[in-house]
């Protein structure tokens, strides 16, 4: 037998006994969830489960291994929470999940023949999202600013509100971040739009005649590269790329250009001076579908939640633990700050998964009391392109 055989045998012995040893804290955790579901007492002791991680990490003095013991812990005090939500069903009385049993009794069907609004100009790349999500046909509004958007969907002067939440170039959209936090939308669905920049001004300009160019703050921004070539522009920002065009067309200045679309472009008359200038040739901006009510449509795969975490140690990582234990892959997480809380931060996070599906109640529960503020902010279908 090799060396390497050797270890290998006694770590598959040293297995043997932990899997055993497992099963029978299993077994004890069993009794101690009938304990609770006779004495009406919750799942999570959160204060409890703390004590006990640091009572096992307190039994050696390697920092390596502490830390190694704390993440055993925690997954295994995970599992143990599942298997006691099996025996105790928890009703309402979690604030977050109580807010989601609520919701859930507004569900609607999707509307037919949509009223959608959007942030911008007929032809920003909201409005191609919007055409995409819902047919070219769709009934669908340019507002001038984000919170219009917000407060014309929460006024019930549309039936969905088209909005983009993040670009693979640039990063998130703030300010739809916040105002997702501030209303009480659902979201529906999501679609993604490639964005391809072109470099656009009236009929006869040259690019040696350009002294100003005109777009929204994240098309700039996408642009830089080439814009750095061209320092003597001035750079100024819009409030959308189809309203950069749209401007151009209004003044009728000859000195100046508008990063849009080639869609917006033509649609307000211009000639495209340069094409696929963003700096990224894999632009892509993907847009949310929010609704005043929650929609279950069929295919949902994807959850969408956002929470605030107490100021303690390992509060992330607590959540993070539910996800891995439940097989959820989390997709992304986002942080914002929580105004006139200083330093405190609202998280926003996608991961995969059906609502309905079981066992997603317990990890509703679980989050719902290890968070404040919880809120599910929807349940649908990734985008598949």
């Amino acid at each position: 037998m090799s060396e390497l055989e050797d270890y290998r045998r006694q770590i598959d012995d040293i297995d043997a006994r932990l899997v055993e040893l497992f099963l029978k804290r299993m077994e004890v955790t069993g009794r101690v969830g009938a304990y609770k579901k006779t004495n009406g007492i919750p799942v999570l002791d959160a204060e409890r489960e703390r004590r006990v991680i640091a009572a096992k990490t307190a039994l050696t003095d390697d920092p390596a291994r502490r830390a190694d013991l704390a993440v055993l812990y925690e997954s295994i005090m995970a599992i143990s929470r599942r298997q006691q939500r099996t025996l105790v069903r928890e009703g309402a009385e979690d604030a977050g999940y109580a807010r989601w049993l609520k919701a859930l009794e507004r569900r609607r069907p999707p509307v037919r023949d949509p009223r959608v609004v959007y942030q911008g100009e007929p032809g920003a790349y909201s409005e191609e999202a919007a055409a995409g999500f819902f047919g070219e046909g769709v009934r669908a509004k340019g507002l001038p600013w984000f919170g219009d958007v917000f407060e014309a969907l929460a006024a019930g002067g549309a039936d969905y509100a088209v909005l983009p939440i993040e670009n693979s170039s640039t990063g998130s959209i703030r300010q739809v971040y916040d105002l997702l936090a501030q209303y009480d939308f659902s979201l529906v669905g999501e679609w993604q739009v490639k964005v391809e920049h072109c470099l656009a001004a009236l009929p006869g300009v040259t690019m040696e005649e350009i002294d100003t160019v005109y777009s929204h703050e994240q098309g700039l921004m996408q642009c830089d590269k080439f814009l750095d070539s061209h320092r003597h522009w001035r750079r100024v920002p819009t409030l959308d790329t189809a309203g950069s065009a749209k401007q151009v067309k209004e003044t009728g200045d000859m000195r100046a250009a508008a990063i849009c679309s080639k869609r917006a472009a033509k649609l307000y008359g211009l000639r495209v001076l340069a094409e696929g200038i963003n700096h990224n040739a894999a632009n892509v901006t993907r847009f949310v579908v929010a609704s005043p009510v929650p929609e279950l449509r069929e295919g949902r795969n994807k959850l969408s939640a956002l929470f605030s975490l107490p100021h303690q140690t390992g509060s992330l990582h607590e959540i993070l633990t539910i996800f891995a234990v439940q097989g959820l892959n989390l997709q992304k997480i986002e942080s914002r700050p929580i105004p006139g809380r200083g330093w405190e931060y609202l998280f926003f996070l996608e991961c995969t998964g059906d609502l309905l599906a079981p066992g997603m109640d317990g990890v509703l529960h679980e989050l719902s009391q290890l968070t404040a503020d919880f809120r599910v902010l929807g349940n649908f279908r990734g985008y598949e392109g």
